[in-house]
């Protein structure tokens, strides 16, 4: 079992989708909390972001939200977060929010979502990232990427083994549990990185 102290959580802004995707965000939060495991994300004051963070700050849990300072001037930014680190651009953010984490849960969100999530597993290809990637699939949301990933493998753009990089919960509960379950990636493993 993983000794788990944070979790980086990868999830929409959006203030338009369905309520569903909001009660898993508010059930996350909540669990996270409960198991005093801190919660970082990307400082959001809206969206699942704004409610995973407010559910676990309302349950007792802690939350660093990572933000780049041209969304602070935006007025983007969660003010009642726990911590609060702003960054000089988007980069360093995904850099620190990595950094800060025992593992990463990429709840269903836009472009911005899935594009975190596919960087992470690239860097867990390459060994830069050796820690769990679990991706919560609520109603299905990430099937169509799950395919086209499961595509890759088939194809041979990417290698058996590499289908190993994440794991896919349904629940919050089970997303928290693989997270504690899920071993750590052997370093050695870039040396296949390239198929």
């Amino acid at each position: 079992m993983n000794d788990v102290k944070s979790v980086c959580v990868y999830c929409a802004s959006s203030t338009k989708a369905d309520a569903a995707y909001y009660r898993c965000a508010d059930e996350l939060g909540r669990l996270l909390a409960e198991q005093h495991i801190r919660v970082v994300n990307g400082a959001g004051s809206m969206g699942l972001m704004a409610t995973l963070s407010d559910a676990a700050l309302e349950a007792g849990g802690e939350v660093t939200g990572v933000i780049p300072r041209f969304m602070v001037e935006q007025g983007w930014c969660h003010r009642g977060l726990t911590e609060l680190i702003v960054t000089d651009d988007m980069h360093e953010r995904k850099q620190r929010m990595a950094a800060l984490s025992d593992g990463v849960i990429a709840l269903p969100g836009g472009v911005g979502t899935l594009e975190e999530l596919l960087e992470i597993i690239t860097w867990k290809q390459l060994g830069l990232y050796l820690k769990p990637v679990i991706v919560l699939n609520v109603r299905g949301y990430f099937d169509p990427l799950l395919a086209m990933l499961r595509r890759a493998v088939d194809e041979r753009f990417m290698r058996p083994a590499h289908a190993g990089i994440w794991q896919v919960a349904s629940t919050p509960a089970e997303a928290v549990g693989l997270l504690r379950a899920t071993p750590w990636w052997n370093p050695e493993i870039r040396k296949f990185a390239a198929v």
